[in-house]
């Protein structure tokens, strides 16, 4: 099983290593295939790595369990290094969601980026991280996943600004790099704390000895960690990275918003669960960011008028409803969530990408009128869209509505967990009681495997250990169940408006409106189908099956947004549904000026310190260097007197001296 999984991550490494040294050259070679040399050497790696992920899945599936191997150990003369893999029922199914996403950018890429001159550096970097995240999903060792964190954070910065010429693309790369780093920071000092503390960084290891730590540094630990959660998951106040980083291809942002980079801050929470629910205050303080993020980005993707820029803002508040999960216990829906997101979102972004390509504008305003010329496009970004609203029977209804209910509960029931008797294992697994009418566990099904859930024991907790895991503030968990309920509103308006300035009324544009290529118009319908049925494969876990009180609020809620927007609409459909919002949409477009506020507060005066710090290296340390130098020239000049190399200047001085001599031994004697 480790072999496996070792070769998953493995295939797309040495596909980029193989693409950066022979794509262009086997291009003259492979004629007349799609793609040329760095198309095969992109698509059948990752293709080979997809097959073997549903096997590690399907492997755990029929026998649930954690597998770990190590493949070599690294002594530090204090805490060791074991580089080895964890393959359980969570690391099993994300890997197989990342290397789905994966293959499916690297496919449409073939016909998107036909013609770019660096198609072979793309997709080798793209190989590159695809094969960063697998080593994140799959790192049994804090520090082996943080090598494949940092990997993708610089994939980033090379994909965003591939077209780096435009002065956009390459800005945006600097800060996304930058912002990134910023909260890497915190997590690695984070890792280093949790595992020193634990004397180990194997994940296994960490958690079971979470509980013997002090809480304090379990809550310094979890709160660093937190920051480089907020840095790769985009979640304010470091989500404003995202947003820009739209200036890359299309593909790029189905990759880094799908599967890769920011889902990578969410699995992270998920895989170190056990150490989270030690810490009521970082659990809370996850939950005052996820309410901030996912109600601030809605308001902000409610009045884009750039498409990319409103699936950017969807994606920060959809993984912000995953950390929201997470804050009130509710880790199997909000991985469930994750695994939805990743189908619907990639869905979205490449079918934007096909009306890009149609229209040549981002603007929601050029477009109109393409249901019927677009076919597939039309009906594939309505799957996507009606997942992303939480439409039923769609993914996203399954997953959001576990959500909801979750965070109901903990609201109403003082903050406490809506499982029933939990308990944290060694592994980080939690443990729940079913509810009384079910007389023993139900035998898990593949959803469960996804989240973990389903266990034959049940233990019940005891001691302050078991306070410490069910405690979150109540008012933290109602900001919480809230926020919720207003962003599926908000996320059902933006949606709405969306589709109908994409789809319906006259077109707005010049251009002569068709689905693209086959390559990508086949690879959006593709995703249509996870899109629109993987929620009906978290029927077999009991918290993730629909709660009639938690699906009928939501149901309303959605037509609540929805209809509000197409009736905005239906008054005059050549005009933007968003001019309702008035004096606050630009308030809305500018995302509540957070970079405006950023500039003012941070790079001016950094500028400003910047300038002082040249100027005082000019006038200070550059004039002390250059005046010892010239200090330095003028005693050579004095110096360099008597040493001028004239033999008879040196002749001269000689006699002269042996006479002041002769003339100093008679006066004197």
């Amino acid at each position: 099983m480790i072999w496996l999984a070792s070769l998953t991550a493995l295939l797309p490494f040495l596909a980029a290593f193989a693409g950066m040294l022979f794509g262009p050259s086997l291009t003259r070679v492979l004629r007349g295939v799609p793609g040329g040399g760095p198309g095969v050497l992109a698509c059948a790696p990752v293709a080979v790595s997809l097959v073997l992920s549903a096997v590690v899945a399907f492997a755990v599936w029929r026998d649930p369990g954690e597998r770990t191997g190590t493949l070599a150990l690294v002594d530090t003369g204090s805490v060791p290094i074991r580089v080895g893999l964890q393959v359980d029922g969570l690391s099993a199914v994300v890997g197989l969601m990342v290397c789905c996403v994966a293959a499916a950018v690297q496919v449409y890429s073939v016909a998107y980026m036909k013609g770019d001159r660096r198609y072979s550096s793309y997709a080798a970097f793209i190989s590159l991280f695809t094969s960063a995240m697998l080593l994140v999903v799959y790192a049994g060792d804090l520090l082996v996943l943080y090598a494949g964190w940092e990997v993708m954070g610089i994939c980033s910065y090379f994909l965003i600004g591939h077209h780096w010429e435009e002065r956009a693309n390459s800005r945006a790369a600097v800060k996304a790099f930058l912002v990134t780093r910023l909260g890497d920071v915190g997590f690695l000092i984070g890792v280093i704390v949790l595992g020193v503390g634990a004397g180990t960084f194997e994940i296994s290891g960490i958690l079971a000895r979470a509980g013997d730590l002090p809480s304090s540094t379990v809550t310094a630990a979890a709160l660093l960690l937190l920051a480089g959660v907020a840095g790769k998951s985009a979640q304010f106040p470091l989500h404003t990275w995202l947003p820009d980083a739209m200036a890359g291809p299309t593909p790029i942002s189905a990759l880094i918003h799908a599967a890769t980079m920011v889902a990578a801050g969410v699995y992270v929470v998920a895989r170190l669960y056990g150490v989270f629910l030690l810490t009521p205050g970082a659990r809370t303080v996850l939950a005052v960011i996820a309410v901030v993020s996912m109600v601030g980005a809605a308001c902000a993707a409610l009045a884009q008028d750039d498409l990319k820029r409103v699936l950017a803002y969807s994606t920060i508040s959809q993984l912000a409803v995953m950390a929201a999960g997470l804050a009130v216990g509710a880790k199997t829906a909000a991985v469930f969530h994750l695994l939805t997101h990743g189908a619907f979102k990639a869905l979205l972004f490449l079918a934007a990408g096909c009306v890009i390509v149609t229209a040549g504008s981002n603007l929601l305003a050029h477009y109109g009128g393409l249901w019927r010329a677009m076919p597939v496009t039309f009906w594939s970004m309505t799957v996507g869209l009606a997942a992303l609203a939480g439409v039923p029977p769609f993914s996203g209804w399954f997953s959001k509505d576990s959500i909801i209910e979750a965070a109901q509960h903990s609201a109403t029931h003082g903050g406490s967990l809506p499982e029933q008797g939990v308990s944290v294992h060694a592994a980080g697994w939690v443990d729940y009681a079913p509810p009384p009418e079910i007389a023993s566990p139900p035998k898990c099904a593949a959803a469960s495997h996804v989240c973990e859930a389903l266990v034959a024991k049940i233990q019940a907790p005891a001691g302050p250990l078991a306070a410490s895991v069910v405690t979150l503030p109540g008012g933290a968990a109602w900001l919480v169940y809230l926020g919720l309920l207003l962003t599926v509103v908000l996320t059902a308006a933006y949606a709405m408006r969306t589709w109908l300035m994409t789809f319906f009324g006259e077109q707005r544009g010049t251009y002569e409106p068709r689905d693209p290529s086959r390559f990508m118009s086949w690879t959006v319908a593709a995703l249509a189908v996870p899109a629109a049925i993987l929620g009906f494969f978290g029927l077999g876990a009991a918290e993730l099956r629909p709660h009639l009180g938690a699906s009928l609020l939501s149901a309303v809620l959605v037509v609540l947004g929805a209809g509000a927007a197409f009736l905005l609409w239906n008054r005059d459909p050549a005009l933007d549904p968003a001019r309702a919002l008035g004096p606050v949409r630009p308030v809305f477009a500018r995302a509540f000026f957070v970079d405006e506020l950023y500039a003012v507060a941070i790079v001016r005066p950094v500028r400003a310190l910047a300038r002082y710090v040249v100027a005082f290296d000019r006038r200070g340390v550059d004039a002390a260097v250059i005046g010892t130098a010239h200090g330095a020239r003028r005693l050579a000049g004095v110096l360099r007197v008597p040493q001028n190399g004239n033999p008879q200047t040196y002749l001269t001085g000689l006699l002269a001296g042996v006479v002041v001599i002769v003339a100093g031994v008679v006066i004197f004697l």
